[in-house]
């Protein structure tokens, strides 16, 4: 069974920085294109950022545009999203999620796989 694992959530204070990962098994790393979405209480589930199968091709929602930064590791089956600059409208649950897409699909219906999330939390 596939299996997305997030870690590295936590609370920070507004201008901080924080590292999410997310380690993927059974299933074939490098075939899948790789993206981050958040949901916050009472919101819709947004885009964050996605990746291609080697990590060639990057896509970035306008709202962290300059801020997060998404990366893969195919050697180590995981998935980063660098996260600098946090702002308290970025407060959400952040889960990654796998398409058999190559390129680095935005839309959530594009994903087979998601992770259970982890929880970000930005003070201000």
């Amino acid at each position: 069974q596939v299996q997305l694992v997030e870690s590295g959530g936590g609370l920070v204070q507004a201008g901080g920085s924080l590292r999410l990962s997310c380690a993927a098994s059974k299933l074939t790393f490098s075939n899948y294109a790789m993206g981050w979405f958040r949901q916050a209480p009472g919101k819709e589930r947004e885009f964050v950022a996605s990746i291609s199968w080697r990590g060639d091709y990057t896509k970035n929602a306008d709202s962290v545009k300059g801020r997060f930064t998404i990366s893969r590791d195919n050697a180590k089956n995981t998935v980063y999203l660098q996260m600098n600059s946090l702002k308290p409208e970025d407060t959400a649950v952040y889960h990654c999620a796998a398409s058999r897409f190559y390129d680095a699909p935005v839309r959530p219906d594009s994903y087979d796989y998601w992770g259970r999330g982890t929880q970000v939390t930005v003070s201000s």
